[in-house]
């Protein structure tokens, strides 16, 4: 409830210390950046992003996935963890608020992650009012109805009793389960995509009914579209990846404007 209490005081407008009229900053959305050592490109591209381009913003908000995978907050201890979430903390000494939400490879995130990167924690799915448009944002994997293996692990995976038995675990052994299960989706991903992994009108029309909102912003398929559905529009953030072929990345920026998906500066 705090956190629902932080986000409507943000999304309202009232500017904290230091900072504009709401009306003249936006809201920026990016997801997706799975952001490890072996990608340096695309942590220089975030870096950039956090220095840069959200320097007049009003709030950022990470829609999950922000790390290729998180063990549990002791990852902290890490010398590139550490700077992450150092360069995010930044954001909050500007004035810029800064929401992170769970995605499917990083839901182990904690308080003591969100303390050092000064981060307020986003419950999935969240509605929010932004510049008059009421928006539902989730990260995008619980509308992946079809995939009900997933769903299933999903499940299991955000039980706090199941959680808790991992943590206590060993940190090697975390890391070693980690990276079976990285290599696993790295695999899939080669492969063709499956209707299955995409998100389907089951599972989108019962967040538009259950936020009572007329636009969705997600991530998770690495699809990046807008698309017009019977309940409204739905955005889909881009992924992040300039390492590995074509360099892919972007964010969505709502303002007084509307709506526009950017490149990456």
């Amino acid at each position: 409830m705090l956190q629902e209490k932080a986000l409507r005081h943000a999304a309202a407008g009232v500017p904290g210390e230091g900072k504009r009229p709401h009306a003249a900053r936006p809201f920026l959305f990016i997801s997706d950046l799975h952001l490890n050592e072996g990608i340096p490109r695309t942590v220089a591209a975030f870096e950039r992003f956090i220095r840069v381009t959200a320097d007049q913003a009003d709030s950022v908000f990470i829609l999950g996935d922000l790390f290729e995978y998180w063990i549990g907050d002791d990852m902290l201890t890490e010398p590139f963890v550490a700077r992450m979430a150092a360069l995010m903390h930044t954001l909050s000494e500007r004035g810029i608020a800064l929401y992170i939400m769970h995605g499917n490879r990083d839901f182990l995130m904690s308080k003591r992650f969100m303390a050092a990167a000064g981060a307020i924690w986003l419950p999935d799915p969240i509605a929010i009012t932004a510049f008059g448009t009421r928006l539902a944002l989730a990260h995008g994997d619980a509308m992946c109805t079809d995939d009900h293996g997933y769903q299933l692990f999903r499940k299991l995976a955000r039980n706090r009793l199941v959680q808790l038995l991992f943590l206590a675990w060993p940190f090697r052994w975390r890391r070693a389960i980690a990276e079976r299960a990285r290599r696993a989706s790295e695999n899939k991903r080669s492969g063709p995509r499956l209707p299955k992994y995409d998100v389907t009108s089951k599972g989108v029309a019962a967040l538009f009914k259950r936020a009572r909102a007329n636009t969705i912003v997600h991530g998770h398929t690495h699809r990046p579209a807008r698309h017009q559905e019977p309940g409204g529009t739905r955005w889909v953030l881009p992924d992040w990846d300039l390492d590995h072929g074509k360099p892919r990345g972007g964010y969505l920026r709502v303002d007084a404007e509307g709506f526009r998906v950017l490149p990456l500066d």
